[in-house]
C-alpha cells in the first residue's frame, strides 16, 4: 500500500505544483459534477469533442461590454456563434427557439480574455524534452518561420488555460540564432475543431528582439542588432521593388533568404506589425526610430522601462504589451517597477497585459489584478485583457467586447474577475460553452479519495 500512497503523493504534488490549490480544483470539479476515482486520467479533454455552436440566452447579468456602459440585470443572446442581442433589464430581446438559458444571478459577464504572448500548443513543457516548435536554429529560416504548422490544438495546457476565462491567444515564436523569430498566429481555445478551423491563418505579427537579447544574436553589441534588423528591412524593400531583376540574377546578394525577404515585406506594406521585445529605455527609443525610418507598424513587448519614455511611446502611436508583475531589475531594466502599467496608462499609452507564459498563461487575471493593485484603474485593466489587445492585433471587429455581431466569447464569473478566489463558472467560445475540465482536475478526481500522507482524501504534505 505504501507504493500506492507514494504514487498518489507524486501525482497530487504534480497537480498542486501547477499552482492550483486542492480546494480550487475540488470546487471546479464539484461545480461540474465530475466523476471521482474511476475516471481514467486521459479524459474527454484530451479527445476533441464535436460540440456545435449553441443558441444561448444569458439573463440577469452584470454585463461589462467594455465598449460601453456596464449593464445591470441585462440579457445577452447568442446564436450561430455570434452575439445577436445585448439588452438592458426590463426589455425582452428576440430569442431563438430551443435556446439554452443561463441565469447569471447578477454575476459579472465579460468578454473572453485575450492572452497576447504565449506558446500554447507549440511548447509542451519548457523544462522537459518534448515538442518544442517555437524556435528555429536554421539561419536560412527566420522571418519566414510561422508557428502555424507546429501548433497542436490538443496540447494539455490549453484546457488548463481556457477554464480560467482565456478564450483567445497570440501564439508566438522564440528567437533562435537570429534576432528575427518569425511569425505569430491568433488561435482560439475551444474544444473539438481542426487546426484550420481554430487558427486564423494569416500571421498577426513579425516577432523580433532588440536590446540584450538582440545583441547576443548579432555579435555582442546593441548597435549590431539594430543594424541587422535594419538590413533585413532594407533588403526586403529592395527585393520587393526589384523581384524581376532578382529572379533574373541581376540584383545584389541579400543577407536573408528569398522566403525571409518575402515575409519581411508584409511588415513594410503594413499588413502585419513588427513586434519587438525590448526593455531598456534607450533600446525602446531605437525601436521607435526604426518605426519612423521605415514607416512600419510597431508593437513593443516587455518594455520594463517603458514608463521612463512613456511620452515618446505615446507620441509615436505605438502600443505596448507588458507583464506588470515583472519588476526585478536587471542590467537592461534597472528602472523596472510594479507601477509600469499604471504610469504608461496615465501617460496615454495603449497598454495590453500579458503573462508572457505558457504553462501559467492561465494566470492572466492575476496579472491584471496586480496591475490594479499598483494603480491601474480597474476598467482599464479589464480593457487591457479584452478589447485593447484585440485592437492592437487588428481583430477588434470580431472580438474583445460584448456587442451585437461579434463572435460570442463570453465568461460568467463567480465574482470580480481579478480576485484570486474568483473562478470562471461558464466559458463560451465562438458560441460554444466549453466544459470546465482539464488534466489537473481529472487527476485530482481520480486520486483524491485514495488518500495520502496528509490523510484520507487530503492532499499530500
Amino acid at each position: 500500500m505504501s507504493g500506492a500512497r507514494t504514487i498518489v503523493s507524486v501525482l497530487a504534488a504534480l497537480v498542486l505544483s501547477a499552482g492550483v490549490s486542492a480546494p480550487a480544483l475540488q470546487a471546479q470539479a464539484q461545480a461540474q459534477g465530475l466523476i471521482q476515482a474511476l475516471a481514467p486520467a486521459q479524459a474527454s479533454t484530451q479527445t476533441p469533442a464535436q460540440a456545435q455552436a449553441q443558441a444561448i440566452i444569458i439573463t440577469n447579468a452584470e454585463i461589462h461590454t467594455i465598449s460601453g456602459e456596464v449593464i445591470q440585470g441585462g440579457t445577452i443572446v447568442v446564436e450561430d456563434g455570434r452575439i445577436t442581442a445585448v439588452a438592458p433589464a426590463g426589455t425582452a430581446p428576440p430569442t431563438p427557439p430551443n435556446a439554452r438559458t443561463i441565469d447569471a444571478g447578477g454575476r459579472i459577464v465579460t468578454p473572453g480574455f485575450l492572452e497576447s504572448s504565449t506558446q500554447l500548443g507549440i511548447v509542451a513543457m519548457g523544462a522537459e524534452p518534448g515538442p518544442a516548435d517555437a524556435t528555429v536554429t536554421n539561419p536560412r529560416v527566420t522571418a519566414s518561420f510561422n508557428v502555424l504548422d507546429g501548433f497542436d490544438p490538443n496540447a494539455m495546457a490549453i484546457p488548463v488555460t481556457r477554464i480560467e476565462g482565456i478564450t483567445r491567444a497570440i501564439v508566438r515564436p522564440n528567437p533562435g540564432v537570429s534576432l528575427i523569430a518569425g511569425q505569430g498566429i491568433l488561435v482560439d481555445l475551444r474544444t473539438g475543431d481542426a487546426v484550420v478551423e481554430r487558427v486564423h491563418a494569416n500571421p498577426v505579427g513579425m516577432f523580433a528582439v532588440l536590446g540584450q537579447g538582440g545583441s547576443a544574436r548579432a555579435g555582442g553589441a546593441r548597435g549590431a542588432a539594430t543594424q541587422q534588423l535594419r538590413e533585413a528591412l532594407q533588403d526586403a524593400r529592395d527585393h520587393d521593388q526589384n523581384r524581376s531583376a532578382f529572379e533574373a540574377g541581376n540584383r545584389r546578394d541579400y543577407a536573408f533568404s528569398r522566403l525571409d525577404l518575402e515575409a519581411m515585406a508584409l511588415v513594410l506594406t503594413g499588413e502585419i506589425p513588427l513586434v519587438v521585445q525590448v526593455h531598456r529605455a534607450s533600446d525602446i527609443r531605437a525601436a521607435l526610430r526604426m518605426k519612423e525610418e521605415f514607416g512600419i507598424r510597431l508593437i513593443l513587448f516587455g518594455a520594463l522601462e517603458g514608463w521612463m519614455v512613456a511620452d515618446e511611446i505615446r507620441d509615436a502611436g505605438v502600443p505596448v504589451v507588458i507583464n506588470p508583475m515583472l519588476n526585478l531589475p536587471g542590467m537592461e531594466s534597472l528602472g523596472a517597477t510594479l507601477e509600469n502599467a499604471a504610469r504608461l496608462h496615465e501617460a496615454g499609452v495603449t497598454v495590453a497585459l500579458s503573462s508572457f507564459d505558457t504553462d501559467n498563461a492561465r494566470n492572466l487575471k492575476q496579472v491584471a489584478g496586480n496591475a490594479v493593485a499598483n494603480g491601474l484603474p480597474h476598467d482599464a485593466a479589464l480593457r487591457a485583457v479584452t478589447l485593447t489587445p484585440a485592437e492592437i492585433w487588428g481583430i477588434e471587429e470580431r472580438f474583445g467586447s460584448i456587442e451585437v455581431g461579434k463572435e460570442a466569447d463570453l465568461v460568467i464569473w463567480s465574482g470580480d474577475p481579478f480576485e484570486l478566489d474568483t473562478r470562471a463558472e461558464h466559458v463560451i467560445i465562438a458560441g460554444r460553452e466549453i466544459p470546465l475540465e482539464s488534466r489537473q482536475i481529472d487527476l485530482f478526481n481520480r486520486y483524491r479519495t485514495i488518500g495520502g500522507p496528509g490523510g484520507p482524501g487530503g492532499p499530500p504534505r
